[in-house]
């Protein structure tokens, strides 16, 4: 598949003014021929005010939509305006857009690229219920994609323009839908997936919550996304439309 010549970084940022401005210049460095789009989801604090310093492009959300709902507003913005691929990089600081380049290149053979943390690069972790729920996720998803996953929940992501318009019309606004859900609308709509390794990184500002109440609401989650992911009819026969 031709690599695109058009890419649109999505940010979807939500009370990030801590690490946002730094996001988007790594970004800038890394893609300087890339687009970036700062989807603001309804921050409390001043990502807004930080988002318009920046050279990027800012969408507000009236509402707070969660990571999924500010993806589906991105992924609409790219499909208006015209470009092939979208690549989603989280605000908080870790990605690496380093690795950027290298997922883009693999778009040569799959529509959608994951960044997988836990592939071999770096010495990033998780344990306990969230680990082996991760695990768990990766076994199945694998099975359902037919391509070899190890890490099914990772937003370090990029797709490709098929990709692009099968998300703006079907991309799933619920906790954990945004990772796993679209792996098995993609799946079955006949669209082939890839991972390529990550560094990821410690976050670079916020806090981040854990605690095993958490981490078994996280278990129940999961499993409720991929049923839903499984169960949910998508009418891929229709064009996708974006008002104008």
């Amino acid at each position: 598949m031709p690599l695109p010549s058009r890419v649109l970084v999505v940010i979807p940022a939500f009370n990030e003014e801590a690490t946002l401005a730094g996001v988007v210049e790594e970004v800038r460095a890394a893609l300087p021929s890339a687009d970036v789009l700062v989807v603001d989801d309804c921050s409390a604090d001043a990502t807004r005010a930080v988002a318009l310093t920046t050279a990027a492009q800012v969408l507000t959300l009236p509402i707070n939509l969660g990571v999924g709902g500010a993806m589906r507003a991105g992924f609409r913005y790219a499909l208006r305006y015209g470009y092939d691929a979208v690549l989603q990089v989280d605000g908080d600081g870790q990605h690496d857009p380093q690795d950027a380049p290298r997922l883009i290149a693999a778009l040569a053979d799959a529509d959608l690229v994951i960044g997988a943390r836990f592939a071999g690069t770096g010495d990033y972790d998780v344990r306990g219920p969230r680990r082996w729920a991760m695990r768990l996720l990766a076994r199945t998803l694998s099975r359902v994609t037919g391509a070899r996953l190890t890490d099914a929940t990772s937003g370090f992501r990029v797709c490709n323009g098929r990709t692009l318009e099968l998300f703006a019309r079907h991309y799933p606004a619920e906790y954990l839908g945004d990772t796993v859900e679209t792996l098995v609308i993609v799946a079955r709509a006949g669209l082939t997936v890839a991972q390529v390794p990550v560094t990821m990184r410690d976050r670079a500002g916020g806090q981040p919550s854990q605690s095993p109440v958490r981490a078994a609401v996280y278990l129940l989650r999961v499993v409720l996304a991929l049923g839903l992911g499984r169960l949910r009819r998508y009418d891929f026969a229709e064009g996708v439309k974006v008002p104008v």
